[in-house]
């Protein structure tokens, strides 16, 4: 017979299933990612549609049966994030993150830590000004809370010393296959190259409140390279790219 929970979530992605509804992906404070049909929400008279936009933060009533995806029977909206989705630049900066989410924290497994991220990361962004027509992936939110979510998911990388030799000394890139800087002695092929700018750019990232990362000083260099462990990570930890960090 299935039954029906009350569960806070943010709206990850939405795609059109048949004339009248909509498959969610959402991240649930209780549950981790859940799968949802949204039934009817297409028709003009849905009391849901507009509540269940992509980066919405809800409070959703979900109805569990025998399939793979549950049902959306009740929603309460706590925030719309209507001004992210109104403006190009920060739209680009939430979808990044909202995909990064998928891909990283793909079960359905409560995480607090993931969940007040997203959240937190959201908050942020609807206060963040547009810089439009700066490249969306370098912005410095959209590092601090990629690499955050790194961490949080065990993809921390190890920048304080070489992850081969534990020198502290002369670090000179970031190598993905051991998770971490080396230095120019134990450079290996794959090795992706890190100025000092960058290991600083991406230190700052990890260790400042995502309400403080634009105001962290991270240099056009820094942000650059700070992208590129957040990509060379991705595609040898989780062996994915992110369509939105090549948009």
């Amino acid at each position: 017979m299935g039954r029906s929970y009350t569960t806070e979530a943010v709206v990850l992605r939405s795609f059109r299933l048949g004339e009248a509804d909509r498959v969610l992906h959402v991240y649930t404070a209780d549950r981790g990612r859940v799968g949802a049909v949204a039934k009817g929400v297409r028709r003009t008279k849905s009391r849901f549609g507009a509540r269940l936009e992509p980066l919405s933060h809800v409070e959703l009533v979900l109805h569990e049966g025998s399939g793979e995806l549950h049902t959306v029977t009740g929603v309460h909206l706590r925030n719309s994030h209507h001004e992210i989705r109104e403006d190009t630049y920060r739209l680009g900066i939430g979808l990044n993150g909202a995909e990064a989410m998928l891909r990283l924290f793909p079960e359905q497994e409560q995480n607090d830590r993931a969940f007040t991220a997203l959240t937190r990361f959201l908050d942020t962004l609807d206060e963040t000004a547009s810089m439009a027509p700066r490249r969306h992936q370098l912005d410095a939110l959209a590092l601090s809370f990629q690499l955050k979510l790194l961490w949080l998911s065990g993809y921390l990388p190890h920048l304080d010393s070489c992850v081969e030799c534990g020198t502290a000394e002369g670090l000179v890139g970031f190598l993905p296959a051991a998770g971490g800087a080396v230095c120019r002695t134990d450079a290996a092929p794959g090795t992706i190259q890190l100025s000092p700018e960058g290991l600083r750019g991406v230190r700052v990232l990890l260790r400042t409140p995502l309400a403080d990362a634009q105001a962290a000083g991270l240099s056009d260099r820094g942000a650059r390279e700070a992208l590129a462990v957040v990509t060379t990570s991705y595609e040898h930890h989780g062996g994915f790219r992110l369509r939105t960090l090549s948009a």
